[in-house]
């Protein structure tokens, strides 16, 4: 591969990124290039490490180096009660304004049909098991306001209410169609305490 081949790969692996386009790649690609070789070296053995490191916590399936994530495993959680999000990089949101004191769950998805997304494909089995337990009094879903994000909470109230456990939903201050992970921490708290209960 030739120098202008090495680096056309590199823009293209980038590119593999959420939110990154061709121009994006570039810029990167030309800061990595301008980078110390010890820099560059120390950004590449942070992914391999992050890959052969990190795993899903066995509770909450947040990202954790260990069984049980640091939230899991602290006694001084808020056991009561639960937030549902798609992904970790909503959970570390929340967790930035620390306001919130209690447990999460992380389904790493919603339910999409025309992605072809099922209930099962989130393995929601790891939820109810929790959920069982009978510590959890409420479960708050902080799915984004987005046709999936809105199936996904309807299907979860449908699936716990049974168990007479509250279900509520975060409020809409957040506008419709965007992503939680972009949402700032006060607009995310904000829209935890104006949280409704759900209906199945």
């Amino acid at each position: 591969m030739d120098q202008k081949g090495v680096f056309n790969h590199l823009i293209k692996q980038l590119m593999k990124l959420p939110s990154v386009g061709q121009k994006t790649a570039q810029r990167h690609a030309f800061a990595l290039l301008k980078m110390s070789r010890k820099e560059a070296s120390e950004i590449g053995q942070s992914i391999i490490d992050m890959k052969e490191k990190l795993i899903f916590c066995a509770d909450c399936r947040n990202i954790s180096e260990s069984e049980l994530c640091d939230i899991c495993s602290n006694p001084q959680r808020d056991r009561s009660k639960v937030i549902v999000v798609e992904e970790p990089s909503t959970l570390y949101a929340i967790e930035k304004s620390g306001e919130y004191r209690g447990l999460y769950h992380v389904l790493l998805g919603v339910i999409s049909p025309l992605e072809g997304i099922s209930p099962e494909d989130l393995d929601l089995k790891v939820l109810m098991d929790r959920l069982s337990k009978k510590e959890i009094r409420e479960v708050i879903v902080a799915t984004s306001p987005n046709m999936e994000g809105e199936a996904t909470a309807l299907y979860l109230s449908r699936l716990i209410q049974p168990l007479g456990i509250t279900v509520s939903r975060i409020a809409l201050g957040i506008p419709v169609g965007i992503d939680l992970e972009f949402a700032d921490e006060v607009t995310l708290i904000k829209s935890i305490e104006g949280r409704r209960v759900l209906s199945a």
